[in-house]
């Protein structure tokens, strides 16, 4: 799944006459393309979808959204590391469970 997640600038520079940004996702720092969002100013949050920044956000509707997606380990489901989900053995969720995918396998094999 690919989400737009909210994100707090932390710094703002120009690189190649592009403006990039470093954005907090609660925890999770990642480079950003402002190109779409030219006036955002670092302390602001954003929406941010595939490493470009798509629209100012205010915070307080930012620290919800974050709040709930990590509740729903959405922000880790977003952000994981890779190499530790491909090391992962088959259906597992990186949280100690199976994958909604292995849990749907298993009932349709239960089923038949």
């Amino acid at each position: 799944m690919c989400l737009a997640v909210p994100g707090k600038v932390l710094d703002i520079e120009e690189r190649d006459g592009t403006r990039m940004a470093t954005v907090d996702f609660g925890g999770v720092v990642k480079e950003v393309c402002l190109e779409y969002v030219p006036d955002l100013k670092v302390g602001e949050y954003a929406i941010v979808h595939v490493g470009f920044a798509l629209q100012r956000l205010d915070e307080e509707s930012a620290r919800h959204t974050l709040a709930l997606f990590e509740e729903l380990g959405l922000l880790q489901e977003e952000f994981g590391d890779p190499w530790e989900a491909a090391a992962a053995p088959e259906g597992w969720d990186g949280a100690g469970g199976t994958s909604p995918a292995a849990r749907n396998d298993g009932a349709r094999e239960a089923s038949r």
